[in-house]
């Protein structure tokens, strides 16, 4: 669901402000953005809206307007990539530890470690982007600490080998990120709303584990974390959602909620509200999932892609279920590049005052997709230097 949507700079698109209207008007109550980018220099795409040091504020506050005019609440995920961006970025990544994503190398920036100053760097280009989603009119903030990007590599033992107070324990692991929430407090101050997106678990043998995930969640307790969300998986286990759905049993598919299970161990330890994300599609899969008590909200992401109006149209009776489209061609690479891509040009289409486009073709989005992902097809777009100091957030 990264939107792609920057100006030149990183500032927020006339597109940009057209796809959260739509969507702003859809009956969600809360709306949370693709990862906006704290480094300018560090993005998982080249048009990722960037947060660090803007000269101006008035393109942010006009997002922040627009989408909420409704009465949506419009929450900014902030991010760093770290081993996870693409060569057409950078040809070098800040990472934890020089471990580069296993199959995804020759399309990757080459990793290397991190500094204790730019690690000390990050956590304050963190609090620094919540302070700029708070001074734009947005209603909260979302540390986006999953999928394997810089937060979720810092906790995982396989993407960090670090052997100083980054790493190594879990104490060391998590380190990061408390200080992230931390600093972030600091700058935001008690009342705005800070959440969090975390890995169940990497899916990965040797990698973040439930239990990990679980013991994390309880250190943050007595942090000031207000909406945590459950999600799971890395690039390297771009699959994970749709071999989990498929290869379990009738009764979990039927639930529709990929981590209830999870949630439900979750919520014996957790003090913060949880969102799940993940599989929903149905009025009653989200009734279920909530009469479960296991969380407090429920989020979906593909289904607005679909229909941007599906909170609504389920509030309202006037739609009961949606049903993803058949992207499949059988081959696991492809389909991956498939189902983003498609996605990807329906919210361009939303972008662009259209309405979602159920007939696009499978082919036309893989030879998109291709176009976009493989650098022989670009070139390297040139990042701007982070300026020394703020003019406009204090």
């Amino acid at each position: 669901m990264s939107e792609r949507l920057a100006d030149h700079g990183g500032l927020p698109s006339e597109g940009l402000l057209k796809l959260y209207e739509t969507w702003g008007k859809g009956g969600a109550g809360l709306l949370i953005t693709g990862n906006a980018m704290i480094d300018a220099r560090c993005k998982t795409e080249p048009e990722n809206i960037v947060i660090d040091e803007p000269e101006s504020l008035d393109k942010f506050r006009a997002w922040a307007e627009i989408a909420q005019q409704d009465g949506a609440q419009l929450w900014m995920q902030i991010n760093h990539p770290g081993r996870q961006m693409p060569k057409t970025v950078a040809a070098e990544a800040q990472a934890p530890s020089p471990v580069i994503v296993k199959g995804l190398g020759p399309l990757l920036a080459k990793p290397r470690a991190m500094t204790e100053e730019e690690i000390l760097t990050a956590i304050e280009k963190f609090a620094k982007g919540a302070l700029v989603a708070k001074e734009s009119g947005f209603a909260g903030v979302q540390i986006h600490g999953a999928h394997g990007y810089l937060v979720s590599q810092f906790l995982s033992p396989i993407s960090n080998q670090r052997q100083d107070r980054w790493g190594g324990s879990l104490e060391n692991r998590m380190r990061f990120l408390i200080e992230i929430v931390r600093s972030i407090r600091e700058k935001v101050g008690p009342k705005f709303p800070i959440g969090l997106k975390l890995n169940s678990a990497d899916f990965q043998k040797g990698g973040f584990t439930k239990d990990e995930s679980i013991a994390v969640i309880e250190a943050l307790n007595s942090e000031s974390i207000d909406l945590l969300e459950i999600s799971g998986g890395t690039y390297e286990r771009t699959e994970m959602w749709r071999n989990m759905h498929e290869k379990s049993a009738p009764s979990t598919r039927a639930r529709e909620a990929y981590f209830l299970e999870y949630a439900e161990q979750v919520r014996e330890k957790a003090k913060m509200p949880l969102l799940l994300t993940g599989g929903l599609r149905s009025v009653e899969g989200i009734n279920a999932t909530l009469d479960s008590g296991a969380v407090d909200l429920v989020g979906m992401a593909r289904p607005f892609l679909i229909n941007p109006n599906i909170a609504s149209d389920f509030l309202d009776r006037k739609q009961s279920s949606v049903s993803d489209p058949n992207l499949s061609v059988g081959i696991k690479t492809a389909d991956s590049l498939i189902q983003i891509t498609w996605y990807a040009m329906q919210i361009e289409r939303l972008a662009k005052g259209l309405a979602p486009n159920p007939k696009l073709s499978r082919l036309s989005a893989f030879f998109r997709g291709l176009k976009t992902s493989l650098p022989i097809f670009q070139k390297r777009t040139a990042s701007p230097k982070p300026k020394a100091s703020a003019s406009t957030v204090s």
